[in-house]
């Protein structure tokens, strides 16, 4: 029954064509009938607006529109032609298809809602149209199509190609609806969507600051799409949409003028298709507006009749946006060979139903000068259907394989994994079925009538705009020109927004104890803190006072003399130490360890010289790591040390096994390796993450700002005083654990009594730093550090010094072989 009523419309519809043609015969030459088909093993579909009808025709009863009657569009013959070159060059490769040529059914799809008759010849088989249920029981007339143009067009003919899932290429519809599979699944396209050029459009845009625009758009699915993604991508932006309008054949231009002068916009953005683009241009030049900046859509920023207006350059300067131009080899050529075949007898060929064209007129030159726009796009869609059959028929080794049966939903399969390359471009589409990769031209139409390229657009891998200014010749005195509803605010002045738009305001100064910080809220005076003061128009509050402790004051001079001090009585002890390496005080103290000791104090001391002076981000840094670090090693050594004094007189004959390990694998420079590494990794993480960084103290003073340090990671530079504390407290335990060891050999008492100072030190601190919070808290802070470098140097080498130097009977061997030996008497008994 469906084939039946489906078999009557299209016979109705062929009549009415018949009809039309025979109602049109004339002695004009037309051009043969070949141009719109090619006999091939696989065919192609191709739906071109050579002839454009206007949308205000009506119908008094039902009827096809005869395509040949309508105004003719060379700029559409032109990707008309590119098709057809696609399709010879294709067969004539070795390499893509080989031993399988490609046909090609077009028609001239002249209407947006009329153009019917072409459409049905496409999807039906044998005369007959099936609906999906049936696609498996037959092959389909046309293994794909591409076209049509424009976005209405492919909305209203697209759903009947989806019905049996024969794949549409398109090469001009940017509508962002074609990007939804669910309902269009066999749609794909070599042109990229509207959410990309629209995206440039307003990067252009904020790259000259223009804020205030105008959005013009024809009465179709193309156009909307992109007005209703400019208001989505403009949200956020200081871009204000001051006024749109929809052309139509009814379009009172000088109205619109006038309504956008009286707005002050100065640019104006023409999102419509190229017939109503050039009347918007043309209505321009007629009403004299001036001192505009005009924004071209991909339709028409290539335009080439515009450009060579008369009196086009006095409406100011026009910018445009288009898909990259690349020149396709051999098209040329084809034209040139194809032009001169044709003859006037080829009107007595036969003419098909919107496959006439009345171009006999055209020479090869006029067509290959034309809007090259959309070439690429063409070429591209029908290599990658080329592409799809190739892989679908298995080819390879100079031939394909001729026992499969092809269907659609096969090459639609294929279309989908589409990887390859060509003229340098790869081809590839994303799960939408739109062009993996986006490259775009930046246009400025100059004053020798042509669209010069200054810049250029990538969205893939990221997106990069380049434009090169200094080509761009603006119509205001040279210099780029401003499009602002209002005018900035004076330093000082917040704004108050006058009606709907943001871009629109009035100025209103800050009085004093507020500012205005533009970067942040323009349209708010922000109350200064309580710490801080401003006078009228003020940006910015300023601080009270700034308070710190210079290298110059009295503490700081006298801190970092007594530091000196310490360095230089490190370096004396370490002389000493290494004049008497060999001597048993030496040996008891450590050895080759209490170098160790006095350059760690040396390097600790660095962190003295860092809390007087303006805090930095170095100062902060240096302040904290080389004394937690290099301190890390000195209590390390202490450790280690009084572990030893222990395991010595202790522990070997009750644990023999460990002492051995001890001795036989240097378990004393392993544990202070260890505590050194892993004080170094926490504090390294933790500065990365976070480090200790100048901040302003305004809590205790409101008169003041004290300059300080922020400790940084407060996590990790807690995990690194607690490392310190557990060395610390295994000091004690080892100490307490050697308390009863002889009395010149015992250095657990001078541990002891270093980590007592210590901890009183930073006691003390602790409690001055809850209850003084001036800038002198940095100096007290010095005296803590110096405090616990002395107590080491004091308490633990200074007795060792005395004895070696004023005291040698006591630094023999045979002096300590006796402490020893009544130690151990002592212990027997």
């Amino acid at each position: 029954m469906i084939t039946a009523v489906n078999m009557t419309g299209r016979l109705f519809l062929a009549a009415l064509c018949l009809l039309g043609s025979l109602l049109h015969a004339s002695p004009e030459c037309t051009v043969p009938s070949s141009e719109f088909q090619l006999q091939g093993d696989y065919l192609l579909g191709g739906l071109f607006n050579v002839h454009h009808a206007s949308s205000s025709i009506v119908h008094d009863r039902p009827e096809a529109v005869d395509c040949s009657r309508q105004p003719f569009t060379l700029p559409s013959y032109r990707m008309f032609q590119v098709m057809r070159f696609s399709v010879e060059e294709i067969n004539n490769s070795s390499i893509l298809l080989p031993n399988v040529s490609l046909g090609y059914e077009i028609f001239d799809h002249c209407s947006d809602t009329l153009s019917f008759p072409g459409v049905l010849n496409l999807i039906s088989v044998n005369g007959s149209i099936k609906p999906r249920g049936h696609a498996s029981k037959y092959v389909s007339k046309v293994i794909g199509v591409i076209g049509p143009f424009g976005s209405t067009e492919t909305l209203t003919v697209a759903p009947l190609f989806m019905m049996n899932f024969i794949p549409m290429v398109n090469y001009g519809s940017a509508s962002s609806a074609f990007s939804e599979k669910v309902k269009f699944p066999s749609f794909l396209r070599t042109v990229h969507p509207n959410k990309d050029i629209i995206r440039l459009i307003v990067d252009i845009m904020q790259h000259f600051n223009w804020r205030w625009v105008a959005f013009l758009k024809s009465n179709d699915a193309y156009s909307e799409d992109g007005l209703e993604l400019f208001r989505k991508m403009i949200k956020g932006t200081e871009i204000c949409l001051a006024y749109t309008e929809e052309l139509n054949p009814s379009t009172n231009y000088s109205r619109m003028f006038k309504e956008i002068d009286l707005q002050r916009i100065p640019t104006i953005i023409v999102f419509a298709r190229k017939l109503y683009a050039e009347t918007v241009i043309q209505s321009a030049i007629n009403s004299n507006v001036t001192n505009k900046v005009w924004i071209a859509g991909d339709t028409w920023a290539l335009n080439k009749n515009l450009p060579k207006k008369e009196g086009i350059e006095n409406i100011g300067t026009i910018l445009g946006v288009s898909e990259t131009v690349v020149e396709i080899p051999g098209f040329n050529d084809f034209i040139y060979s194809s032009k001169h075949k044709r003859h006037c007898e080829d009107a007595r060929q036969q003419k098909f139903c919107n496959q006439v064209c009345n171009c006999t007129s055209l020479n090869p030159e006029e067509i290959i000068a034309e809007n090259p726009s959309y070439s690429l796009s063409i070429y591209s869609a029908a290599y990658a259907i080329a592409h799809a059959l190739h892989n679908v028929l298995e080819c390879g080794e100079g031939r394909c394989r001729d026992n499969i049966t092809v269907y659609p939903y096969m090459v639609l399969a294929q279309l989908k994994k589409s990887n390859f390359t060509l003229l340098n471009r790869s081809i590839q589409f994303d799960e939408n079925g739109d062009p993996a990769n986006g490259y775009y031209s930046i246009v400025f139409w100059n004053q020798e009538g042509q669209a010069e390229e200054i810049g250029s657009y990538e969205t893939h891998p990221l997106v990069q705009l380049s434009i090169d200014d200094t080509k761009i010749k603006w119509h205001a005195n040279g210099k780029v020109p401003t499009s602002l509803c209002s005018q900035e605010c004076p330093e000082g002045y917040a704004k108050k927004q006058d009606g709907i738009h943001k871009c629109c305001f009035n100025c209103v100064m800050c009085r004093n104890g507020t500012y205005v910080n533009i970067t942040e809220d323009a349209y708010r005076c922000v109350p200064c803190k309580p710490t801080e003061w401003s006078a009228d128009r003020s940006t910015s509050c300023s601080p009270r006072s700034v308070e710190y402790v210079s290298f110059t004051d009295g503490s700081a001079i006298l801190i970092m003399v007594v530091t000196s001090i310490l360095v230089a009585l490190s370096l004396a002890t370490a002389i000493l130490f290494a004049i008497n390496y060999n001597t048993p005080v030496v040996k008891s103290a450590g050895g080759s360890m209490c170098f160790l000791i006095l350059g760690c104090l040396s390097l600790c001391s660095i962190s003295v010289f860092f809390y007087f002076g303006k805090p930095t981000l170095a100062c902060c840094i240096l302040r904290y790591f080389p004394f937690l670090l290099f301190y890390t090693g000195c209590l390390a050594c202490f450790v280690v040390r009084s572990f030893q004094i222990v395991c010595i007189f202790k522990m070997a004959a009750k644990f023999p096994k460990l002492h051995g390990w001890w001795m036989k694998y240097n378990g004393q420079w392993l544990v202070i390796t260890v505590a050194l590494v892993t004080q170094a990794l926490l504090l390294i993480i933790g500065y990365a993450s976070r480090p200790p960084r100048p901040y302003n103290e305004t809590f205790w003073y409101k008169d003041k700002i004290i300059l300080g340090c922020h400790v940084g990671n407060p996590g990790l530079l807690a995990v690194s005083v607690v490392l310190l504390a557990s060395l610390c407290f295994l000091c004690f335990a080892f100490s307490y654990m050697g308390k009863d060891l002889p009395k010149n050999y015992n250095e657990a008492k001078g541990i002891t009594f270093c980590l007592f100072v210590l901890i009183l030190t930073w006691i003390i601190f602790s409690t001055e730093y809850m209850l003084y919070h001036g800038k002198y808290i940095q100096t007290l802070n010095a005296m803590a550090v110096l405090s616990s470098l002395y107590c080491v140097l004091l308490g633990y080498f200074l007795p060792k010094c005395y004895i070696i130097i004023f005291q040698p009977q006591k630094n023999t061997p045979q002096y300590f072989q006796g402490l020893i030996q009544n130690y151990t008497k002592t212990i027997s008994q």
